[in-house]
């Protein structure tokens, strides 16, 4: 049974052959998939759980790429599959997650060979560059507080955040220490309430 979109793209003969090359990959949270600097061995297709990407920067920080969830495909190996270079960034199993690998030489052989395919694989990085290019925009352009603010109001609402301040720093491609004195900011404000591991919002941040 197909279980992801990517291949039910694929004509009957060539997806059954693609298939019979393919065994889905139990990976464990913390599990990295790739690292900087790693050779792109093949296409990671996510058939479930949560996979993380991150790039960290000469500062020692930290940010976010994106994240793969079910059914999605991993751009930055596309990326390097395309080109022959190596991985910028690193891949992290958040989640418990299972993955299809698809080698190099039989992406190559299936975006040769199938236009609906390659269609496909192309919208998927054009859409993941749309979201990379708004990340930029961004850290480059908008102050941290109102990122942080416009973060933890998207997740929680009123409600509590089981986080670190470490992990929500590489959230925001920030350090440590920024976070850490916003949060203690909007505390002081009564705005919200901190506790090892976890932040409670107690009121609209906004206002």
């Amino acid at each position: 049974m197909i279980k992801h979109s990517i291949l039910e793209k694929l004509p009957e003969g060539l997806r059954g052959d693609a298939l019979s090359r393919l065994q889905p990959v139990r990976v464990t949270q913390g599990t990295i998939l790739f690292r900087a600097g790693d050779p792109c061995q093949g296409l990671p297709l996510v058939l479930d759980g949560t996979v993380k990407v991150q790039m960290t920067g000469l500062s020692g920080n930290s940010i976010v790429l994106y994240r793969m969830g079910a059914d999605d495909i991993c751009t930055l190996s596309i990326g390097c599959l395309m080109t022959g270079d190596v991985f910028r960034a690193e891949a992290v199993v958040e989640e418990d997650a299972e993955v299809y690998m698809v080698p190099g030489r039989l992406f190559d052989r299936l975006m040769d060979q199938s236009a609906d395919f390659r269609l496909g694989i192309m919208e998927s990085y054009g859409r993941r560059l749309n979201d990379l290019m708004l990340l930029v925009e961004e850290v480059a352009f908008r102050r941290m507080d109102e990122r942080l603010v416009q973060w933890l109001e998207a997740r929680a609402g009123p409600g509590v955040i089981t986080i670190t301040h470490q992990e929500l720093a590489v959230e925001l491609g920030t350090a440590r220490e920024v976070v850490s004195r916003l949060l203690k900011e909007l505390e002081r404000k009564g705005k919200l309430k901190l506790a090892r591991g976890r932040i409670e919002v107690t009121k609209l941040l906004v206002g």
